[in-house]
């Protein structure tokens, strides 16, 4: 029964960045696509923007997709700790913790997934578990 919990969570937080990181690279999902997630990030001082936008999205489709899968699991919590923590640096952290003020509290518990499922390890439904 835990494997098959951490395969959902897995699966439902993988997902979730992958689509973060369509919105950033292609616009998708209500996204801007690079040129405006970059305009946006040049404002709060995350230059150069749309490269920065780029790498943004590029860690979270990378790291969505391994955590899903399973593979190199804690190379994938570590690419979706590190958008959490700019984040919650860049952001959200002046906002205080309840998201209904734009603050950390869902980028808290997005990293302490990913925290926990590092620790953990990603279950036997993973290609982690198949190859080590």
């Amino acid at each position: 029964m835990l494997s098959a919990g951490l395969l959902i969570i897995r699966i439902i937080i993988g997902v979730t960045f992958i689509g973060h990181g369509m919105q950033k690279l292609f616009g998708w999902f209500g996204g801007y696509g690079p040129k405006g997630t970059g305009g946006w990030m040049e404002s709060i001082g995350i230059r150069p923007g749309i490269v920065m936008a780029v790498l943004a999205g590029l860690l979270e489709v990378t790291g969505g997709i391994l955590f899903a899968a399973g593979f190199l699991t804690p190379l994938a919590a570590a690419m979706i700790i590190v958008t959490m923590v700019v984040s919650i640096i860049k952001v959200h952290g002046k906002n205080g913790y309840w998201i209904t003020a734009n603050g950390i509290e869902y980028n808290v518990v997005l990293l302490a997934v990913a925290l926990g499922v590092a620790f953990t390890g990603a279950g036997i439904y993973s290609i982690d578990h198949l190859l080590f």
